[in-house]
């Protein structure tokens, strides 16, 4: 970790303590039944392969590309592995903010301020987010002794056990039909990195090129942390907006090359949340019995939001944005599924010149012209 006389500019032990400490409790289930839903997710993660694979697709029959690791975890566990995901991710700006804050006239105040404040505000919104991810597919995911990776480094699925039952208890659905709905929607991550080799390197580097223009004030930084640490503190009065209209952390973009940028890292984030919700459905009827009741239930879940507290979190950090990922994203695939068929929709993993833009998004026609019609020409 980067540090100027010892003083780090996030300390990850504390916001992983922070975050742990904090959390919600689970569901009030028994240690038997725990392992009965851990065993069951695990056997739905390996079904949902097999079921990804066939309507997607993506992988060659008889192929097997590099497989990653599917672990089952409770909330500390999904802490864990994403302060592991976010230190590796992070530590180019963070050094470049480090390297900042000793030149700084705001060095001396950010110095006293500290990474422990940081750690504790950090671990804060993780204790926040870590009550509600069902799954994850880590892109980005150094192994670790607790937390295996593929054996290149980067990727695992993790399913949020006590989440996924909390869920399935709230929409009062069946929970064996639902966890394995669950498992197809994450499942479908794995397959989009795994069938598809180009995609992690590529991602990895728009996201590195976007943190290298970053030029941020890092009291900037910190201040955004604390708006949200203290809207879940209820510091912050509900309904009170900064000067910049309730950006989200996200949307700190300085640059041209920075708004380029992030509106790529945009239309890959719908095309891969889209295409995952998408199979989600079209596996579903012959595998998940129950699979319509679900998806309306967990629809107006989304749309219903919670609290208006909540909902300024979800603002703050993006996952308004991410919401809107899933509905545009599927209509993309749906679309142009319809028009071209999967083979043809599966064009758009040929390179990173066949991925949608942002504008495609909204215009499948567009990109069904540019990359089927002027191939055909």
């Amino acid at each position: 970790m980067t540090s100027i006389g010892g003083a780090e500019m996030v300390d990850w032990n504390l916001a992983v303590a922070t975050a742990t400490r904090l959390v919600r409790p689970g569901p009030d289930i028994s240690r038997e039944e725990a392992r009965e839903v851990v065993a069951e997710l695990r056997r739905h993660a390996k079904s949902a392969e097999e079921h990804v694979r066939s309507f997607t697709r993506m992988i060659p029959e008889g192929s097997e590309p590099e497989d990653t690791p599917v672990l089952v975890v409770d909330r500390a566990g999904w802490i864990r592995a994403n302060v592991a995901g976010f230190r590796e991710l992070l530590r180019p700006l963070l050094e470049k903010m480090q390297d900042r804050r000793g030149n700084s006239p705001g060095g001396a105040v950010l110095g006293a301020v500290g990474g422990k404040v940081t750690g504790v505000e950090l671990g804060m919104l993780l204790s926040f987010l870590a009550s509600r991810v069902l799954g994850q597919y880590e892109t980005f995911a150094p192994a670790g002794r607790d937390l295996p990776g593929s054996a290149d480094g980067g990727g695992r699925l993790l399913l949020v056990a006590p989440n996924i039952v909390h869920v399935e208890r709230e929409l009062d659905v069946h929970p064996h039909d639902f966890r394995l709905w669950v498992a197809l929607h994450e499942e479908t991550h794995r397959t989009q990195f795994t069938g598809v080799p180009w995609l992690r390197d590529h991602l990895q580097g728009e996201i590195q090129s976007f943190l290298d223009e970053t030029d941020v004030d890092p009291m900037t930084v910190l201040e955004r942390l604390r708006e949200a640490a203290q809207s879940l503190a209820g510091g912050r009065p509900e309904g009170e907006d900064g000067e910049d209209g309730g950006r989200s952390l996200v949307e700190i973009v300085q640059t041209p090359a920075q708004r380029e940028i992030l509106g790529r890292l945009t239309a890959v984030m719908s095309l891969l949340e889209g295409h995952a919700d998408y199979v989600m459905d079209g596996v579903g009827p012959e595998v998940v019995s129950s699979v319509a009741e679900i998806r309306e239930k967990f629809q107006q879940r989304r749309a219903r939001g919670a609290s208006r507290l909540d909902q300024a979190l979800r603002k703050l950090l993006g996952l308004d944005a991410k919401l809107r990922q899933y509905r545009d994203g599927e209509r993309f695939v749906r679309a142009v599924v319809d028009e071209v068929g999967m083979d043809g929709f599966n064009r758009v993993w040929t390179s990173p010149n066949t991925l949608p833009t942002k504008a495609e998004i909204a215009a499948p026609a567009d990109w069904i012209a540019r990359v089927h019609r002027k191939a055909e020409s």
